[in-house]
């Protein structure tokens, strides 16, 4: 992988602040941040990935980087580079900073899950890589998902490694020790077939509002937005959105992708476009909805296809880095608001 200084080498051959209008650009006097999730590999050693990172987007999230796996694969020995080359690519391109994320029950290390700890021993050992983590990014990375993927379909708490040894309250306790790291950082939890209305929604619904009345720092809610044109669009979605905002949160829309059974046809690209559109739509009629994050912008690197056979094309932008439909949807949606003012969610 190439160092930061080779990256910011090559970008000074005609990438760093040469860019066309993008959808940053668009979104400029906007409510929402336009974002894209990334990986730092490919950001090393493609160019065009680059470019088009710099042109289009004002906010990046880094899509395995900060995982815990990569940030510690040995007890005790921190790796930053990778997460790091992300976070200084940011800065000298006027994007934000996502990170993502700090408690989840999948990519863990495997001397964690394969350890004989006690759940005091695992208290302390998630404390401190809070505490690590945070204080590492501490004023470089504005807002977190502090807790990935609480919850089942039904509603229930996950099975995890950390509700066996803490119970639920390490929910509120990994958000407790993230604002005394960087108490500045927004906190966000984060999940997925939360968009629409049902079980699952109605639990985070409880939670969050249980945790703001007794006082736990938390700031918003991420709703990561994988959609399927097979399976239909999330019912009432901007009122789901809304009343998570009526309890003084913010929302976010952070992993959108929306994929499609393959071969790709004309028709299938129209319907992802009205996806795409809607979905922007419903961040944009919702006053408190901060960014719109996708989850990967080319179809030449999206995690989609390894996930779900016989499925694809999920990105704004072909594996030629084309514009598709959906692109020209979310812009013609950001087009629409041309008055919005920026929010100090993101200006702090």
């Amino acid at each position: 992988m190439a160092s930061p200084t080779t990256i910011a080498a090559m970008e000074n051959k005609g990438v760093k602040g040469k860019h066309d209008s993008g959808l940053r650009d668009y979104a400029k006097r906007r409510v929402v941040k336009v974002g894209t999730a990334v990986d730092v590999n490919v950001l090393t050693n493609e160019q065009q990935y680059r470019k088009v990172l710099a042109r289009e987007f004002n906010s990046v999230t880094p899509e395995n980087e900060m995982k815990w796996e990569a940030i510690e694969p040995t007890r005790g020995q921190l790796n930053f580079t990778a997460s790091d080359q992300l976070v200084n690519f940011a800065r000298r391109h006027g994007q934000v900073v996502r990170g993502h994320t700090l408690v989840w029950h999948n990519q863990l290390p495997q001397w964690l899950t394969g350890g004989n700890f006690t759940n005091e021993e695992l208290e302390q050992i998630l404390h401190k890589h809070i505490i690590d983590v945070m204080k590492h990014f501490k004023g470089r990375v504005q807002a977190w998902d502090v807790v990935n993927e609480p919850f089942n379909e039904d509603g229930t708490l996950r099975d995890s490694i950390w509700l066996r040894a803490m119970g639920p309250d390490y929910i509120a306790k990994s958000l407790q020790w993230a604002h005394e790291a960087d108490p500045h950082a927004k906190l966000y939890i984060n999940d997925y077939n939360i968009e629409g209305t049902g079980p699952k929604s109605d639990a985070m619904y409880k939670l969050v509002k249980d945790l703001k009345e007794r006082g736990v720092p938390i700031d918003g809610v991420g709703f990561q937005s994988h959609l399927g044109i097979q399976y239909g669009f999330p019912e009432n979605m901007q009122q789901n959105l809304q009343r998570f905002t009526d309890l003084g949160l913010k929302v976010s829309l952070t992993e959108v992708d929306v994929r499609m059974p393959l071969p790709v046809t004309d028709e299938k690209l129209a319907e992802q476009k009205d996806y795409f559109g809607r979905l922007m739509d419903t961040c944009l009629r919702v006053k408190g909805c901060e960014s719109f994050t996708v989850w990967g912008f080319t179809d030449a690197h999206s995690w989609v296809p390894g996930w779900f056979t016989g499925q694809g094309a999920a990105t704004p932008f072909d594996e030629s880095y084309r514009p598709k439909p959906a692109y020209f949807a979310l812009r013609d949606e950001l087009t629409k608001r041309a008055g919005r003012p920026s929010s100090e969610f993101w200006d702090k």
